[in-house]
């Protein structure tokens, strides 16, 4: 076949004017503003401790592709928004990503998709056994980047649980059925500190939403700890958690908890004259309206203990709509209605946190493996935990402060920049016209101080 080698293009004239393109802007980069990313590392020193987490057995002689290089260029790849191994086929000759990688000599490739995928396949079989890693270790530094974020002990610190689905399309191992999602999924637990994360387990979707927190709370607890003895720890989680176990420990390892409580006709009774009152007063406005309770729970069987429940009795137009919660919180730390309406409903915004996962790939678990699925879950969580360092450090007091990870990649990273290299220097060339000079220049000023 006759090979076509034409470089330039002549489109539709603009007036009196030519349109032409051509392929002759020598190394060109969709993610110049990724250097922030960089620096952001530099700040919280997150991928030289990861490289620690693993053990290479790989013979020295004989590697070409160093272990922080491979992972560094995952971990980048994917907050750049690069999904798939497959990308890193292209991906592996761009030097603005072999820099991020730490390529010393940025002429040469990076890590193909093949070689990648041996990595994440680690410890499958005896072909894909060189490289292996320590989950211990990886969850021990998703804490520590947390306790290290503060620069002092705080009061408190209320951690966040909660579960959700990835649906699953193939055979993967542990694949099962959920009624509540409608679909074969994994259920995997999620704990953050405001907007850090702090776990990311994966789990089948044959168990319990609360399946495996005590361990994961136990584990997090004794570490925060070992740092902070005097600080104080609450739990927050929705009714999917409010279990005997859980409870039980927390009140025994000094925690607190606020947990939503799962409606039932007996609570409903006992919040009787609170719902009507909330009817009347809904029937004179016309509005939603609200009354809050509380009173000492124990259940009839799974309870060791009586507990505080708050309830919200409340009256809608489609008719009465109560919420319960149970707590170790009591009533000179937190009233009633404060605690239902400022605590309990601020964990809300860790459902925002849980989106910013699949922004990051956290549903691409697509191995055949548990191993090597739990892997790249902690990929995405690493490649969260270093957009999070650059949303905290890096855009403090501007506009994108609160701006999901999604929006920091588009407007931020994505910035076309024409890469030169020399002996010297690399010189990334950006867009004159790019529109967030100021935010940028903020970003760098505040990463670089």
């Amino acid at each position: 076949m006759t090979e076509c080698k034409q470089e330039t293009f002549r489109f539709t004239a603009h007036f009196s004017r030519r349109v032409e393109c051509e392929f002759t802007a020598g190394r060109v980069s969709s993610d110049g503003g990724a250097l922030l990313l960089r620096e952001a590392d530099r700040k919280i020193h997150l991928l030289g401790r990861l490289a620690a987490c693993f053990i290479d057995g790989r013979s020295p002689l004989l590697v070409r592709h160093r272990l922080s290089e491979m992972l560094a260029q995952r971990i980048y790849g994917l907050a750049l928004g690069y999904e798939d191994l497959n990308d890193h086929e292209q991906l592996r000759s761009d030097p603005l990503l072999g820099l991020l990688a730490g390529k010393r000599e940025l002429d040469e490739p990076l890590a193909g998709k093949s070689t990648l995928n041996r990595l994440e396949l680690t410890g499958r079989s005896l072909r894909y056994h060189k490289i292996s890693y320590s989950s211990e270790s990886m969850d021990r530094l998703l804490t520590d980047l947390f306790m290290e974020s503060h620069s002092a002990c705080p009061d408190q610190i209320v951690l966040d649980l909660d579960a959700t689905d990835i649906p699953l399309y193939g055979h993967q191992p542990e694949r099962f059925f959920h009624g509540y999602y409608d679909s074969y999924c994994y259920l995997p637990l999620y704990i953050f500190s405001g907007d850090q994360l702090l776990c990311a387990r994966l789990r089948p979707a044959n168990q319990d939403a609360a399946a495996g927190s005590v361990e994961e709370v136990k584990r997090i607890v004794t570490q925060v700890r070992e740092r902070w003895p005097e600080v104080r720890i609450v739990l927050r989680a929705d009714s999917g958690f409010c279990r005997e176990e859980l409870m039980s420990w927390c009140e025994s390892s000094h925690v607190d908890y606020l947990f939503g409580l799962a409606r039932n006709k007996r609570l409903r009774r006992i919040i009787g004259a609170q719902m009507h009152q909330a009817q009347m007063q809904h029937q004179t406005s016309g509005k939603a309206a609200r009354a809050f309770a509380e009173f000492s729970y124990q259940t009839r069987k799974s309870w060791s203990c009586a507990r505080r429940v708050v309830a919200k009795a409340e009256y809608l137009d489609k008719g009465e709509n109560p919420r319960f919660v149970v707590t170790s919180l009591n009533a000179e730390q937190w009233a009633a209605q404060d605690l239902y309406e400022k605590f309990y409903c601020a964990r809300g915004e860790m459902e925002n946190r849980i989106k910013e996962q699949m922004c990051l790939f956290a549903d691409r678990l697509s191995t055949d493996e548990m191993k090597g699925n739990q892997l790249r879950l902690y990929f995405s969580a690493l490649a969260y935990t270093l957009m999070e360092a650059l949303r905290r450090l890096g855009l403090k007091g501007t506009a994108w402060a609160e701006a999901q990870v999604d929006t920091i990649r588009l407007k931020l990273l994505k910035i076309g920049a024409v890469v030169r290299l020399s002996v010297r220097r690399v010189l990334l060339q950006l867009s004159s016209a790019y529109p967030w000079k100021d935010l940028y220049t903020h970003a760098f000023n505040a990463l670089r101080c």
